[in-house]
């Protein structure tokens, strides 16, 4: 099969590899669609990100769907065929998160696109068969490809504790942005605010998902407070001014990747009780995305914007910091 190797920072070759053998609980998948992240591009520019780093040839792409082709020994051969959305990571299920149901933090972590564990810019993967969710027709393949980052979002509102009559506040309008919008908004939140400072991207959101937005460059966020705060840009300043709007006993999330260390106003969270937290991917998220796409509570197709094929994956990846990008699908089969 073909696939799209990043070899080192700013390099990126396609080459013929092996098709995967399977383990006894693990399914084929053709690749029909694979998001773009944040962090393939991270790693297309530099070459690692933290303590990852790019030391060996790297297949890129984590967000992704596609159709079951073939079974591992121990599964029903009756899910050849499937259209599925992939969650691409695997667990040990034995250490101690793994135990708590806690697996996203899990130290043996093998997932998807991370060094050196390769990536869906290729013709077809192999998961573990519990990781291959079933799609109905009515969810398109880029739509479903798109769960991953939704995940993100979901674990994020549950965290925060989203739920009917809950005022959000969002800092950033790019895709996590976006998406976070529309996941407040399908979980019940009377007020989702969103900041940025692109007016385009203002105006995107508030047709898909925000209520209100704030552009920072000419405006404040003021002294309405808000009972949860989203970062998803991992911008300093604007996760301060968040942390400054969230009010008593409110919930902060810090999403978006940004600087490894920041100063933070301490007195107003040690005052007002409010719990800063990170997160890290997931844990069992795929049913409630399928359940939102397929009642159409949220719109993922709405914020692709670009596609290619597996040969022009780079052109995918530079493409991302184009101005009129949200989001971009490679798409390996064509």
């Amino acid at each position: 099969m073909k696939a799209s190797f990043l070899n080192k920072a700013g390099d990126v070759s396609i080459r013929e590899i092996d098709v995967p053998t399977l383990d006894a609980d693990q399914v084929l998948v053709r690749v029909e669609s694979v998001g773009i992240c944040g962090s393939d591009v991270h790693y297309y520019k530099h070459g690692k990100i933290g303590p990852f780093v790019v030391n060996q040839p790297l297949i890129l792409g984590h967000e992704l769907s596609g159709v079951i082709t073939e079974v591992g020994s121990g599964i029903d051969k009756k899910r050849v065929g499937e259209r599925v959305a992939v969650e691409p990571q695997r667990a040990c299920g034995k250490c101690e998160q793994c135990a708590a149901g806690r697996y996203n933090l899990c130290p043996e972590m093998e997932f998807y696109a991370t060094p050196p564990i390769n990536g869906a810019f290729c013709e077809f993967v192999k998961i573990q068969s519990k990781f291959a969710y079933a799609i109905p027709d009515s969810i398109s393949f880029d739509a479903a490809a798109l769960i991953e980052p939704m995940s993100v979002c979901i674990w994020a509102a549950q965290k925060a504790q989203i739920g009917s009559g809950t005022k959000v506040l969002i800092a950033g309008a790019g895709p996590i942005g976006v998406i976070m919008a529309q996941v407040a908004s399908a979980m019940g939140a009377s007020e989702v605010v969103v900041t940025d400072i692109v007016a385009d991207r203002l105006t995107f959101v508030l047709k898909h998902g925000a209520t209100r937005t704030i552009n920072t460059k000419s405006e404040n966020i003021g002294d309405e407070k808000f009972d949860a705060f989203i970062d998803a840009c991992g911008v300093e300043s604007a996760v301060v001014a968040g942390i400054k709007a969230t009010g008593p006993a409110g919930r902060v999330l810090l999403v978006g990747l940004g600087s490894e260390e920041m100063t933070l106003p301490i007195s107003h969270i040690q005052n007002n009780e409010i719990i800063v937290t990170g997160v890290f991917r997931y844990t069992n998220t795929w049913p409630i995305a399928i359940d939102l796409l397929a009642t159409k509570k949220v719109n993922l197709d709405a914020i692709i914007t670009h596609h290619f094929g597996l040969e022009q994956a780079e052109d995918g990846l530079k493409a991302t910091t184009s101005p009129d990008a949200m989001k971009v699908i490679v798409h390996p089969g064509r």
